[in-house]
C-alpha cells in the first residue's frame, strides 16, 4: 500500500495504474457513452431537477414564505433520482424532515451552504449542526452521504459527495491522506475536495469537467461496484 501523503502528492505509479483501468472501462474518458450511462445520467437527471425545483430565486421565494415544508419535498424528490444514500439513510432523512421545524431546519441551513456569503468552512460547519439537530425517530439523520448529497447535485463544481468506503479506499490506493473520521467535520470534507482537484490537475487531458468527474474516477478506483466488474462487462 502507498505511503499516505499529507501534501497532497499522489502516489504516481498508482495513479497510471488507475487512469489505465479507468480508461479500459470508459475509452474515451468522460466523453465515452457508457461512462455517460453509467456515471452522469442519474447525476445530472438530479442536477436539472434541483436546478428547476430549487434555483436560488425559487429557494429564496419559498424561504420569504416559510414554506419550509414545500421545500423539504423538493429536495426529496431531487434525492429519488439518485442512488447515493442507504434505504436507512433516506428514511432517516425522510423522518428528519417530516415536521415543520426540521424542515425549516433543514432549509435554513443548506440555504446558508449554498447560496450565502463567508467562508466555506464555517457554512460547511453550520450545515452539520444543521443536519445533526433534525429530529431522530430510529437512524440518525447526519451521516456523510446525506451531509454531501445536496451540495454535491446543487452545485457540483463547488461541492463533492463523501460515500465514505469508496472514497477512503481510492484515496489510499493513490497514497492520500484523507484525515478521514466518521464524525462528518470541515476538515476531512476539505481534504475530500482538495484529493478531488488534484485528480482533475493530474488528469486534465481527459478533461473532466468538475467534481461529478472526479467523484467517479474516485469511484471507479474505491467502490466494491468496480473491482468485481471487468472492463468488458
Amino acid at each position: 500500500m502507498p505511503a499516505k501523503s499529507k501534501t497532497g502528492e499522489l502516489n504516481g505509479r498508482a495513479l497510471a495504474k488507475h487512469r489505465k483501468r479507468f480508461l479500459r472501462f470508459f475509452p474515451r474518458a468522460f466523453k465515452d457513452q457508457r461512462y455517460i450511462d453509467w456515471e452522469v445520467t442519474y447525476k445530472m437527471t438530479a442536477h436539472d431537477l434541483w436546478v428547476e425545483l430549487l434555483n436560488e430565486d425559487d429557494y429564496k421565494a419559498l424561504l420569504r414564505s416559510r414554506d419550509y415544508q414545500e421545500i423539504a419535498n423538493r429536495a426529496l424528490r431531487v434525492e429519488a433520482k439518485t442512488n447515493f444514500l442507504f434505504s436507512f439513510e433516506k428514511m432517516a432523512l425522510r423522518d428528519g424532515v417530516k415536521s415543520r421545524e426540521g424542515a425549516r431546519i433543514f432549509s435554513e441551513g443548506l440555504f446558508q451552504l449554498l447560496h450565502e456569503r463567508g467562508p466555506l468552512k464555517e457554512r460547511f460547519v453550520q450545515w452539520t449542526v444543521s443536519v445533526g439537530e433534525l429530529p431522530r425517530v430510529k437512524s440518525r439523520v447526519l451521516s456523510w452521504p446525506v451531509l454531501t448529497l445536496f451540495p454535491f447535485i446543487a452545485q457540483p463544481s463547488k461541492h463533492i459527495i463523501m460515500k465514505p468506503t469508496a472514497m477512503i479506499n481510492a484515496a489510499s490506493e493513490l497514497g492520500y491522506d484523507l484525515d478521514y473520521s466518521s464524525k462528518p467535520n470541515f476538515g476531512t470534507y476539505e481534504r475530500l475536495l482538495h484529493l478531488s482537484q488534484v485528480i482533475k490537475k493530474e488528469i486534465a487531458d481527459l478533461k473532466p469537467k468538475d467534481h461529478m468527474d472526479t467523484q467517479a474516477f474516485l469511484w471507479v478506483i474505491g467502490s466494491s461496484e468496480y473491482e468485481h466488474l471487468s472492463p468488458e462487462d
